[in-house]
């Protein structure tokens, strides 16, 4: 395979080019090689982006460096972030997908991939795109195009998406309608799946002879889009054209999160449930496997919960929402813009760092306006400004508003004129330093979402929303100054989604409010747990019976003799979620001595990630080494753990897919042993072991698979340890470890023949020659 190959070149990294019209499959063909299995094994680092037109260096290189090392720390300027990237490639053999590559420019590639030079050799980029012209000033004169399919070829794929076999032969008569079709679709195969799962539902001669025989292959040919796709959409329901058209808001390449999409569409009326049963959640969710179905959306490649649409079909639903839809970076004249704004009813916009008023200020006569959408790429990193005079003057300009969405815009005060928007179902104020709303938010009757996560510096929300009826989705999660719920929270019976739940005050029984949630967003923070007065209450909270992915369950960080271990240990035993969907589990300053069975049990197949932190009277761990999928593993302030062995391992082959481990703030912890004879960490990647003075007894098994190990305010002990049982350690940090001399040191030194980056902090006694 040319992706494992070492091939001669100038640099330590190639360029693989799958280069091709649109359609063709190239970032499927992408998505097969990142995959596989060889690959990743091959690879030490791997990133995915998605470029499309724009060629952002900056938030490219960010995506890549938060891929491959996995925080989202910000950067003053390219230089820095670059320095950065640079350091976490260095001598790692990695591999990039720059998925659909539009730019043709030398002096951006080059400054792209300046830090990629610091990296192993035998590294490789796959780029795909449609256009040569970059390539061919890289060296690349001839290069192999992605093909259309031979007719066989298409045959056997129209047929897998039409009738789940490779060919005709058990459909005779089928047979000549089919092969009409295939032909029509000119070997590409977008347009062979999406027409393939069209007919899925036909089985009908008739319905197939209609297809092949549409006067639309004819209009085609004086038609920038492709007639097979055009055919699917002309297929669809009427809400389902309508769901279609709503894509062309967002740009090419734009990252859709399942709930965001369907809480959109709910906010615009789309989601009309014909039976009382069905909420309108769930009929958005069969809206959108529908789309899925039909091949009109596709798994985002790195990101199984996301959606993202190919452009050919962005292209299409652009064509078919005509004037009453309007993206300001494609509306081209601006006379024609205010002309066509009585018309508007949807506009949405991605974000420049700055937002000026001029150029909102045409849109006060667009009266019947709806939706008004702030559009930033699931990976931008970007601050952005929304003037305040937008706010004040545009805004209440605008009555029939039903989705208002300006998230990340650097707004510091909500007027109290949003108040005005009586007709407003969505608001998304979400990541900005907002200290609070106005009490005319209250009077957003109709509101059904309201989004303010990561707004950290709000402090309280307004006493009136008990006038709220409607709202069914209230995202708070990130919100750490917010200490305190108002007692509306209970009156609000439509409330399905609560994301942060602080127990305590005047509103000491809001757990019980949790069995009313239906967890449509999957994630939720219960915080001030301590204040919980009877177990019984977290019982009624039944998280059993949720279906939550990610939980955060919070006690008070203050351990001053008032606490109730037993107490706390019954409200854990009582809060125990469903295993079958739990995928994090956060559990912060809990008061018990140990903790339940549940936490650990196998039966958590799904949970990949697990943090334990300052549960400061727990003097002994959880069997977590049980957990099948576990990835992530943060152990964390436990004051009074000192053993950690045969009860962290668990029974059977402990931690089999564990790839990170972190221990931290272990100040008591003295001995860490497995002795069970069983490599425990098979596939164990990054050890970080930080500030575990008294820690002097070590004795895991071989560690395989470790690349990473990071040692901190340690005993020399710790270290010469651990690089005795990882022989193939390629990065080594070490700070401030105490008995570390030079004798310490040459014990250590004989183990990291592999390791290929190494830093040391603070230890003045090494022997420095």
């Amino acid at each position: 395979m040319k992706l494992l190959g070492e091939e001669p070149c100038d640099h330590n990294f190639s360029i693989v080019p799958i280069v091709g019209m649109g359609g063709l499959g190239k970032t499927t063909l992408a998505k097969l090689l990142y995959d596989d299995k060889e690959v990743k094994k091959h690879f030490e680092l791997m990133a995915w982006v998605c470029v499309s037109d724009q060629f952002d260096i900056f938030n490219i290189s960010k995506v890549i460096l938060q891929s491959v090392k996995g925080d989202d720390k910000e950067f003053a300027d390219l230089n820095l972030l670059q320095v950065a990237l640079r350091n976490q490639l260095r001598e790692k053999r990695f591999l990039m997908v720059l998925d659909d590559v539009w730019s043709e420019s030398y002096e951006d590639w080059r400054t792209l991939v300046s830090p990629f030079h610091a990296c192993a050799p035998g590294s490789k980029i796959i780029m795909t795109t449609r256009k040569e012209q970059l390539l061919n000033k890289l060296g690349y004169d001839h290069l192999s195009h992605v093909q259309t399919l031979s007719h066989d070829d298409a045959v056997s794929l129209f047929a897998q998406h039409a009738l789940g076999v490779d060919n005709f032969d058990l459909h005779p008569v089928l047979k000549q309608y089919g092969e009409g079709i295939v032909e029509k679709c000119d070997g590409l195969p977008l347009a062979l799946a999406v027409l393939g799962r069209l007919l899925r539902t036909k089985t009908e001669e008739e319905e197939w002879k209609e297809m092949l025989n549409s006067e639309i292959w004819r209009l085609g040919k004086k038609d920038e889009i492709v007639p097979a796709l055009r055919l699917s959409y002309n297929d669809l329901s009427a809400c389902l054209k309508q769901l279609f058209a709503y894509f062309s808001l967002f740009p090419k390449n734009y990252v859709f999160n399942k709930e965001q999409l369907i809480l959109l569409w709910m906010a615009e009326g789309f989601l009309n449930p014909s039976s009382s049963n069905k909420s309108m959640e769930r009929l958005g969710l069969e809206y959108l496997e529908e789309l899925l179905s039909r091949s009109l959306l596709q798994h985002a490649p790195n990101d199984k919960s996301s959606f993202v649409m190919h452009d050919l079909l962005n292209d299409l639903a652009t064509s078919v929402a005509r004037e009453f839809f309007s993206r300001l970076d494609i509306e081209m004249v601006p006379d024609v813009r205010k002309e066509a704004l009585e018309k508007y009813r949807h506009m949405s916009f991605v974000c420049d760092e700055y937002i000026a008023y001029p150029k909102f200020d045409p849109f006060k006569t667009a009266k019947s306006l709806r939706t008004f959408l702030s559009l930033q790429g699931k990976d931008s990193f970007e601050k952005f400004y929304l003037s305040s005079k937008i706010l004040v003057d545009v805004l209440p300009e605008l009555p029939m508003l039903r989705v208002l969405s300006l998230g990340n815009l650097c707004i510091s005060e909500v007027p109290e004129t949003i108040g005005s928007l009586k007709r407003l179902r969505y608001l998304n104020l979400s990541q900005n330093p907002i200290t609070h709303l106005p009490e005319s938010v209250g009077n957003l009757y109709n509101l059904q979402t309201l989004l303010l996560s990561d707004c950290s510096e709000l402090i309280k929300l307004p006493n009136n929303f008990s006038k709220l009826k409607n709202l069914r989705h209230l995202d708070i999660q990130g919100t750490l100054l917010l200490n305190k719920l108002p007692l509306w929270i209970g009156q609000l019976k439509s409330l399905q989604t609560l994301t942060k739940i602080i127990v305590g005050g005047d509103n000491d029984l809001a757990i019980t409010k949790i069995k009313d949630l239906t967890d449509f967003d999957g994630s939720i923070h219960i915080k001030g747990l301590d204040k919980v007065e009877m177990a019984v209450h977290a019982q009624e909270a039944n998280l059993l019976q949720k279906r939550f992915k990610l939980i955060t369950l919070e006690w008070s960080d203050v351990f001053d003799g008032s606490r109730k271990e037993s107490l706390e240990k019954e409200v854990l035993c009582g809060l125990k979620p469903n295993s079958a969907s739990l995928t994090s589990l956060d559990i912060a300053s809990y008061g018990g001595i140990e903790f339940p069975i549940w936490v650990g049990d196998a039966s958590f197949l799904q949970l990949t990630e697990v943090s334990v932190r300052g549960c400061k009277n727990c003097t002994s761990l959880p069997p977590f080494g049980q957990l099948p999928s576990l990835k992530k593993l943060f152990i964390e302030d436990m004051d009074e753990v000192k053993a950690m062995g045969s009860e962290l391992v668990g029974t059977g082959l402990p931690f089999p897919s564990l790839e990170l481990l972190k221990l931290e703030n272990m100040k008591r912890l003295e001995v860490w042993s497995t002795n069970n004879g069983v490599v425990s960490f098979p596939c164990l990647k990054e050890l970080v072991v930080r500030n575990c003075p008294n820690l002097v007894q070590v004795s895991p098994e071989a560690l395989p698979s470790l690349n990473i190990l990071k040692v901190s305010e340690c005993d020399s002990g710790v270290l010469r340890s651990l690089v005795q049982v990882a022989s193939g350690l390629g990065s080594l940090y070490i700070v401030s470890i105490s008995g570390l001399d030079d004798v310490a040191w040459r014990s250590v030194i004989e183990y990291l023949g592999a390791v290929e980056y190494l830093i040391i902090k603070k230890n003045v006694k090494i022997w420095s020659d």
